[in-house]
């Protein structure tokens, strides 16, 4: 994830990760492979890419991937999962340690930026805007993130308000005159997916605000 404040920042990461040996399942999330299973390979930046499988699946169908997280681990193990896919899966990708929400990584503009889950507060809007900014005339912007009527909202948004967004959200400080809006919209999501493991306390499902749109 991208964000450098105390609460989501560099530590908070590298803990979450430490913990165990594997926070998230190893399959692409499920809203990337939805929205993308069609588009033709180019550059993509991956805004967050945890243990990297959204940059894999990205990579086995083409595309160069500049895959940024905060968290060593998180990127250590990607790597490692990249290159068990073989060396025509892993030269594919360029896996970048940084904060997104103060730098930009080399490469951009790219055909398709992508972000999911990001777990961000105050600069949310802010990270959203750089992003949008590194995706090429004629490319792809996909934002997944935790819908405001998520059955766990309530107790994640008194914990850490800020984190959930609805796609109209996002699409609302997009330039109408610059931004075609293909998808925004809250989908269902069977839970365990690309997220980690769920007790049985935990709900069965969960709401996906998804905003796909295209840079004129």
């Amino acid at each position: 994830m991208t964000n450098a404040t105390e609460e989501f920042g560099e530590a908070y990461w590298e803990e979450k990760y430490r913990a165990r040996d594997a926070i998230w399942s190893g399959r692409p999330n499920t809203q990337l492979v939805t929205e993308l299973a069609g588009l033709p390979p180019g550059t993509a930046l991956e805004a967050g890419c945890g243990e990297g499988a959204d940059a894999i699946w990205l990579a086995e169908r083409g595309w160069r991937v500049t895959a940024v997280d905060i968290s060593a681990t998180a990127l250590d193990r990607a790597r490692a999962h990249a290159e068990a896919r073989g060396a025509e899966v892993a030269g594919r990708i360029t896996w970048v340690r940084a904060d997104l929400t103060g730098s930009a990584p080399d490469g951009a503009p790219f055909d398709l930026v992508t972000t999911h889950y990001v777990h961000t507060t105050a600069s949310r809007r802010a990270l959203f805007g750089r992003l949008a900014a590194m995706v090429a005339p004629g490319g792809t912007l996909l934002v997944v993130g935790h819908h405001e009527t998520d059955p766990r909202a309530a107790d994640i948004a008194e914990a850490h308000p800020g984190v959930h967004f609805t796609a109209e959200d996002v699409a609302a400080d997009l330039a109408t005159d610059a931004w075609d809006i293909d998808v925004a919209e809250v989908r269902i999501r069977r839970a365990p997916e690309g997220h980690e493991p769920h007790g049985p306390d935990q709900p069965a499902e969960h709401h996906d605000a998804v905003l796909r749109a295209r840079r004129r």
